[in-house]
Parts: C-alpha cells; structure tokens; sequence
C-alpha cells in the first residue's frame, strides 16, 4: 500500500518551501503529529487551519506565472531562471520538464495543504466535547473539506488529462493517477458538498486571516465553497449547476467587482511575501504582460492601464520583448485573490449564454463592461457571439489570476495564441510530476 505521505513527497516539499508559516506542520511524520491527531488542544487546531490557510500561498507565485506564460498572458524574464522563456514557450526543441521548479513546486504544496487538512480532520475526531462542541467540529470539517477540494482542482488544471491522483485521509489506500479530469473535477465536487453539508449549522471558532474578511462565519464559509463550486460546475459544463452554487455564494450581478476571499502576504519576519510583486520598470527580475494584451483591447477599456503600466524602455530576453509591467500587485503586501465577485459575475453570464438565455447573458457582460469604461454591448445577438464577448471579458478582467489558458483550452481555442518565435509551442497540459509516476 501506497501512503499519501509517499506521494506528496515531503522530503522534496520542504527543501522548496518559500517560507516556514506559523501553525504549519513541517514534518508530517513525526510523532508530534500523532500526538496531535490524537488529544488536540484548541491551540492544535487553530494552528492546523491556520497553517492550511497560509500553505495554499505557497509556491502560488509559480503556478500563476507558469500558466500566465503558457496562456501568452506574460512573459516573465529572469537573469537566474531562463526555463520562464525556454520551457514555458517551448522555445526551440524545449518541452516541458516533468520534475523541475515550474511544476513540482506548486503540485506538492497543493497536496501538502491537503495532507494538512486531513491531520485537521483526524484531530477533530478525537477533540474533547471541552474544547469544540459538535458544531464546532463541523466548521473545522467543512472548511478543511472545502480547502482540499480547491487545492485539488489547482493540480488538475496543470496536468488536465495527465492526471492527478485523489486525495485521501490518513491511512487509505491511495489510488491510481485518473487521467479524465471530469472524473477529478467529480472529485472535487464532491469534497466541496461534503464541506457545504458540514459548514450548514456549524459554528466558527477559529481564526482565519483578514483575506477572509466578510467571509469568517459559518454562513460565510459556505459562500465561499460554492463560489469555488461555482467554478468547478463550469469546467463541467453543468451550467444550471453552477447558477444553483452561485445563488448560494457570494454572487451580487450589482457589487463590488473585488469582493471576494484573498491569500494575504506580509514582509513580517516569518511571514509570506508576494512574489507576483516586481517593482516595475527593473531589469534583473521583470514580468511584463504580452503585447497582444494591450494591441488587442478595445478603445476606452481601462483593465490594462488597472494592470500593466508603460515602461520607461522596453525589456527583451531570448528574443522576446515587452513594454508594459503588470501591476496587478502594486507590493509584496498585495493580496492574490481567490475568487473575486467580477469571476461570479463572468460564470453568471457563461451559464446563462451556454442555457441561451442571452438577454440574461447581456445584462451581465453590460455590468463587466460598463464597469470597466465600455459602452453597452452592441454585437450580434448569437450564442457564439456571446461566447467571443465572454471570452473577451474573462481574459481582461481576470488578466494573471490562472483562467486564460484554461478558458481558451476547455473551448479548444488554444491554436489561437500567439507564437512569437520560431518552434515555440503553446502546451496543452503539464507532464504529469516524475514523483507520481515512480509510485
């Protein structure tokens, strides 16, 4: 039998983590998890979700970036790390690397999250009714349920039909690798209602960090999975589905585009710093987005001048050039967002163009577009027009927060991207990690 402490590969995860965060467990198999899981204090468990809340930051920075420039969102140039404009872009004869930075990094702090929640889960079955009554156990459950299955949905969307293996609890079996993502996208639904079923009725105890601001109680919680639920329903293609999770989610056709659940960073000694932050106009460290970005937006749209700012002089590596910094993170404090009400808005509108309820449809490409400075949508009146302006909407609004490469390839448009070089390549999936396959 295979342990999923086998596949997760600890040894390798903790010589990449970017930082050690207060409340994570860095050794999984050790006897202070077993101690843990065993006679836990209110303190244990604080510190089990607080380390899974901080752990989903981790390697964060290298899954945006990598399907960013798969997606020809960006380019990232680094003097120290040339696999950014070779691998990623399949610059010459390069292909991408089944165990190196760009994929075992953020494949393995996903599945370490998941191996957190699930110590969370063992410990709450042995939490004395004197530090967590039964509905306070059930928000620790339901939250920890919630965070496996958004961490594994993170993985599939690298390696899509190469696989991913399930997640499970401490002493099953783990399974072989599936390689129908809608089999693990299932998956994730199913861990994501096994949340929802324990967060209804529950009781909030613990502490979570200001990115869940609005969103810290039970009720909150809930409004969270669905909106991840929300997600996973569209890359289904359940599209009633995902109107029923987005009624029950923080959805609001008429709010705040930013409302959402954040990952949050600090320079704090031992915290976490955001990496997708880099001052602009530098030369050393630079990601700046790709020029079709700005040459393909329609006039008077004001997302590009919100994320990418004009250089004072253009940046160029392997033959490669761009003129504009992304400044979506304008500090190594700047929140990453989770999920933001502007996506809600987006599956809204996808749903109801995909059931041809277009007027619908219209109403809330019209509140994306006006809200960004653009005049009310005047295109024809066809699903499959629809579709281009949703598509449209999707790429700006959501501009580096992991949804392009994934949109265009889920509609087969990815022999739409641009090459820029010569024998570039626009991948489809990452190799499946060469841990997984050892197994």
């Amino acid at each position: 039998m295979k342990k999923y402490i086998t596949h997760i590969t600890v040894v390798i995860f903790l010589l990449v983590l970017n930082a050690c965060q207060k409340g994570e467990i860095n050794s999984l198999n050790t006897p202070v998890v077993d101690v843990i899981s065993k006679n836990p204090t209110k303190s244990d468990l604080f510190n089990l979700v607080t380390g899974a809340e901080s752990g989903m930051r981790n390697s964060l920075a290298v899954y945006l970036d990598g399907e960013g420039i798969i997606g020809r969102e960006i380019y990232r140039f680094s003097g120290s790390e040339p696999r950014y404009t070779t691998d990623l872009l399949g610059g010459g004869t390069k292909t991408l690397d089944n165990n190196t930075f760009y994929l075992t990094n953020p494949w393995v702090s996903r599945y370490q999250v998941a191996r957190q929640c699930f110590i969370l889960q063992d410990a709450i079955k042995n939490t004395k009714p004197e530090i967590a009554t039964d509905a306070q156990k059930k928000a620790f459950t339901g939250f920890a349920k919630t965070l496996i299955g958004y961490q594994l949905l993170l993985n599939i969307n690298m390696t899509n039909t190469n696989g991913a293996r399930i997640p499970v609890a401490n002493d099953d079996v783990l399974r072989g690798v599936i390689t129908d993502p809608n089999v693990v996208m299932d998956s994730i639904l199913k861990f994501l209602d096994a949340g929802k079923a324990d967060l209804t009725g529950s009781e909030v105890i613990f502490p979570l960090s200001s990115g869940f601001t609005g969103f810290k109680n039970a009720a909150g919680l809930i409004k969270f999975n669905r909106a991840i639920a929300a997600r996973v329903h569209i890359y289904r293609k359940n599209w009633a589905e995902a109107l029923t999770a987005l009624n029950e989610s923080f959805f609001d056709l008429n709010g705040d585009f930013n409302m959402g659940i954040y990952h949050t960073f600090s320079t704090n000694g031992g915290d976490l710093a955001n990496t997708m932050f880099i001052a602009p106009n530098g030369n050393g460290e630079v990601r700046v987005s790709h020029p079709s970005f700005a040459t393909d937006v329609q006039a008077g749209d004001d997302r590009v001048k919100l994320k990418t700012a004009l250089r004072t002089s253009s940046a160029s590596q392997s033959g490669l050039t761009g003129d504009r910094d992304v400044i979506v993170w304008t500090s190594p404090s700047s929140p990453i967002s989770i999920i933001r009400n502007e996506e809600l808005i987006l599956i809204y509108a996808e749903a109801k163009i995909q059931l041809n309820q277009l007027p619908d449809a219209e109403v809330a490409l019209n509140r994306i577009r006006t809200g960004h400075h653009l005049g009310a949508y005047s295109g024809d009146k066809t699903q499959a027009a629809y579709l281009t302006e949703l598509l449209y909407n999707r790429r700006y609004s959501l501009f580096m927060e992991g949804h392009r490469w994934i949109d265009l390839r889920r509609y087969n448009l990815l022999n739409t991207l641009p090459i820029d070089r010569v024998n570039d390549d626009v991948w489809a999936k990452y190799p499946l990690p060469q841990s997984e396959s050892n197994l």
